[in-house]
């Protein structure tokens, strides 16, 4: 069975530094923002997930990912913010 995939965004504990991604995992993929493996999330320490969205297929999920990357920031805080108010860590859904 094929994995849904799904865009999301996680922030630094502070909210100052956002990273939008996606994957077909996100149990594994948020354990590798933790573990240091993406060199931006481990410079920024960005690994507390604030926002997801899931889709149908791949394709629909990339060109999201796409316009979300070229909003500017204060659009994105407002995605975030419609789903997520108070920027918890959505992570514990997702294990």
């Amino acid at each position: 069975m094929a994995r849904q995939p799904v865009v999301y965004i996680l922030a630094s504990p502070n909210h100052r530094a956002l990273y939008v991604g996606i994957t077909t995992d996100m149990g594994r993929r948020l354990d590798e923002h933790r573990q240091g493996l993406s060199e931006h999330t481990s410079r920024y320490n960005i690994t507390k997930l604030v926002y997801l969205e899931s889709h149908e297929t791949a394709p629909q999920a990339i060109e999201r990912e796409k316009q979300i990357k070229k909003w500017r920031r204060e659009k994105k805080i407002a995605l975030i913010e419609s789903a997520n108010p108070e920027w918890l860590d959505l992570s514990n859904e997702i294990h």
